[in-house]
């Protein structure tokens, strides 16, 4: 059988069609450059031109995107997306709701919102990974001097310039207030993001649209609201929990900052630069005895794709608490998480000289990804529902 594959610069590309190939599909590769746009006439041109000689049995995408849902549509193609970013905007496009559809989302809060709209496309599912690369890596010389530590994360800090937030930057001094108490208020709180919530009041919204204008496109129900909440203050209350926690990690504790501004310093914290995802950061998680994941906020509950990479590459995992977890790991056996800062200090402590629980605890968390997350196991689990 035959798939249409939307080919953009995702991760997990290789993974994915190594696996369907395995599985006895022959895959097209379809790209063009107006894959995010809403609509586009060239798009619908070149799929219709693509799926005119050929039956595909479904398209499939990373990510969900509107031009590729109306042409599928269109065509009668069943099309499956996964999704892994977070904020994702296009999830709240009209096209949504096309029985063609199905959307597999792997933050579980925002697969309940979606799905208690009365929308029937969307799945909740845990974001694959491929958990025997690390094997294959293992058997090649890496630079270790760069690649191992006690205490390592691997992420962006979002304080690149000009981003969503400083575009807030000449709010009145009342609506300044507010936002930086619900900003220190949501940075305290594990497992529930109100921030959208305490946006709609009238006078908060009405001064963030004066600054910052937002108008809806007309092909979505998403508010100013949510993107308010989850561009402008989920990324710089991620910023600002990411610096303060690392900062004082590395107080007390040796720490590799791996991280696109490799300029940025932060006291006592050595700033690796960028990893690549393939060729680094496997090693990384693998010869780190700590790994730690500060989860985006605007990922609700979800297991982010970074901790699933750590799973993968059989590293102990240190997280902030995320509910998802609970779905699928069991704490202080597959994985360890903390609830402040100062029970992300005393972990660190401890299993820093706990070697032989530290090293059981990430072997069964690999373990486990290997037996339950692989992309095998998650295109069975998916195709079952799609084809039933």
């Amino acid at each position: 059988m035959d798939i249409l594959f939307i080919d953009w610069g995702c991760f997990g590309k290789a993974d994915a069609v190594f696996t369907l190939e395995q599985m006895g599909y022959r895959l097209t590769m379809f790209s063009h450059k107006d894959f995010q746009e809403r609509i586009s006439t060239e798009y619908n041109d070149a799929f219709a031109e693509i799926v005119k000689n050929k039956t595909f049995a479904f398209c499939f995408s990373f990510n969900f995107y509107p031009v590729v849902s109306e042409n599928c549509k269109r065509h009668n193609i069943p099309y499956i997306s996964i999704i892994y970013d977070s904020p994702f905007v296009p999830l709240y496009s009209y096209t949504l709701i096309y029985p063609t559809n199905y959307v597999f989302i792997f933050d579980k809060q925002e697969y309940l919102k979606l799905h208690n709209m009365g929308i029937t496309t969307v799945y909740y599912v845990t974001l694959p990974v491929n958990g025997t690369i690390i094997d294959f890596l293992s058997k090649k010389e890496f630079d270790r001097k760069k690649l191992s530590c006690e205490v390592s994360f691997v992420g962006s800090l979002y304080n690149e310039h000009h981003n969503f937030f400083d575009y807030l930057a000449d709010v009145n001094d009342y609506t300044k207030g507010y936002l930086d108490a619900v900003m220190e208020a949501q940075i305290r709180i594990y497992g529930y993001n109100f921030i959208e919530k305490v946006l709609s009041a009238p006078k908060i919204l009405n001064e963030l649209l004066r600054v910052s204008p937002y108008a809806n496109d007309g092909y979505g129900i998403e508010t100013p609201e949510y993107i308010y909440a989850n561009y402008y203050l989920c990324r710089k209350i991620t910023s600002m929990e990411r610096i303060r926690l690392l900062t004082a990690v590395a107080e007390r504790f040796p720490l590799k900052l791996f991280t696109l501004k490799k300029d940025f310093k932060i006291p006592n914290v050595q700033n690796m630069g960028a990893a690549d995802y393939y060729a680094e950061m496997p090693y990384i998680f693998a010869n780190s005895k700590i790994n730690l994941n500060i989860t985006l906020k605007s990922i609700q509950s979800g297991i982010p794709l970074r901790a699933m990479d750590i799973f993968g590459a059989g590293g102990f995992l240190l997280t902030n608490f995320q509910a998802d977890f609970l779905d699928f790991f069991i704490p202080d056996e597959d994985f360890v998480y903390f609830t402040d800062p100062d029970d992300m200090l005393s972990k660190i402590e401890y299993y820093l000289s706990h070697d032989k629980e530290r090293e059981e605890i990430a072997q069964n968390g690999h373990r486990k990804v290997l037996q339950n997350h692989s992309f095998e196991k998650c295109f069975q689990t998916i195709l079952s529902i799609v084809f039933p």
